[in-house]
């Protein structure tokens, strides 16, 4: 591709016209008119609610509390203090939740990698989820931009295919359970969005001199694109506002660069298949263009694949001396750092591959000392003196 046409794509990239005939449908009427017709359940949200704006204005319901996490594979294998940046979060902000023990897999890689599944088999897996949250009395919170872009698939396909329908109540059936949708389906992101203020309210680290890049993750925006939060006072409504809108309110210098739109590289089949591509467009086309439009001292993004690929990528390109360097986490691992969060035993930085430490020097943390003390921690799990750690030694 040219220079020009890279150019003219960029253009486009920057400015969108919400348009009356691109606008998404609101899906809220045909869920409650199936939920009459005794075709579904819907699990509605309650409690204490936040209404953020949408792409093309329609609300959407944020509940505060009373959440059931639906954990990520790649995060608890790979990124595990993403979760645990989440959950400590929302303790220290005091809201209740639920860490289920019968929460299976999405199995969304299989739809977008290798096609290795069928629809109905896809939605009922996504249904069994809603039902066991639903059962709880806890409402579902997706933790994985994937999971949140397929089941928001699943949400489209179920609600105008009867025939689709039919099968996956069948197998709900067989499992004692119902047909549940929730009212909507939520992104933990969204939830750091709704109560951001918040956050920002229990910061007790300074961030205003830390530069930020931030990464919107494919799966979050781009599927059904209709349900992602766009605010006016986050590049004017141009971009998705998840992650950005937390970051200004932390008050930490937000950067733009030109790629913001490019996926991280993961792609699914890439990372799996053509792995080399995956880092190298993870490099060149993300991390080095940040470096040099905006210089960061942190990537931020919200998404299992994008963190994995833009932070365990750049230990290639250091080896070929390109411009890379920049440490990579989640907006949920920024957030608890910024709240006084341990590093290592928390946020767990330690499982990333990219330097991180200049970063937690800027923000003022001293990560030698922090990491003795969690040595001294491993210490006790390793000759039996402690079992496992607990929220009260991650805080002492």
């Amino acid at each position: 591709m040219t220079t020009s046409a890279v150019n003219v794509i960029l253009s486009r990239k920057e400015r969108f016209e919400r348009e009356p005939d691109r606008r998404s449908e609101d899906f809220h009427h045909h869920l409650f008119e199936l939920e009459a017709e005794g075709e579904l359940v819907v699990q509605r949200v309650a409690g204490e609610v936040v209404e953020v704006p949408t792409k093309y204005g329609i609300a959407k319901r944020i509940p505060k509390a009373h959440l059931w996490h639906h954990k990520s594979c790649g995060q608890c294998g790979h990124i595990p203090g993403y979760s645990t940046s989440i959950f400590w979060i929302m303790r220290k902000l005091g809201y209740d939740y639920l860490d289920p023990e019968d929460q299976t897999s999405c199995t969304a890689w299989n739809y977008y990698a290798s096609a290795t599944s069928n629809q109905a088999a896809q939605a009922a897996v996504a249904v069994r989820n809603f039902a066991a949250a639903y059962e709880t009395g806890f409402f579902p919170l997706i933790h994985c931009g994937t999971s949140y872009g397929h089941y928001k698939e699943v949400r489209s396909e179920l609600l105008h295919d009867a025939a689709l329908r039919a099968q996956v109540r069948k197998v709900m059936e067989r499992l004692g359970k119902q047909l549940v949708l929730p009212e909507e389906i939520v992104h933990y992101s969204e939830w750091l969005y709704a109560v951001r203020d918040e956050i920002a309210q229990r910061a007790v680290r300074d961030v205003c001199n830390v530069a930020v890049t931030v990464h919107p993750a494919c799966h979050y925006y781009k599927l059904v694109e209709g349900d992602a939060i766009y605010d006016p006072d986050v590049y004017h409504g141009q971009r998705t506002a998840a992650v950005s809108g937390l970051v200004q309110a932390l008050g930490a210098d937000l950067r733009s660069y030109s790629t913001f739109f490019d996926c991280c590289g993961f792609g699914f089949r890439h990372i799996l298949v053509q792995r080399d591509f995956t880092r190298s467009f993870s490099t060149l086309r993300k991390i080095e263009v940040m470096r040099a439009e905006a210089d960061p001292d942190v990537v931020l993004t919200h998404d299992t694949g994008c963190v994995t690929a833009l932070d365990k990528s750049q230990f290639a390109a250091q080896a070929h001396e390109r411009n890379v360097g920049v440490p990579v986490m989640s907006e949920a691992q920024f957030a608890a750092l910024a709240m006084g969060a341990h590093p290592f035993k928390v946020c767990q930085l330690h499982w990333h591959s990219t330097n991180y430490r200049p970063l937690l020097e800027k923000m003022g943390i001293d990560w030698r000392a922090a990491w003795a003390e969690f040595e001294e921690d491993a210490k006790r799990l390793s000759d039996g003196r402690q079992q496992f750690l607990t929220w009260a030694d991650v805080d002492a």
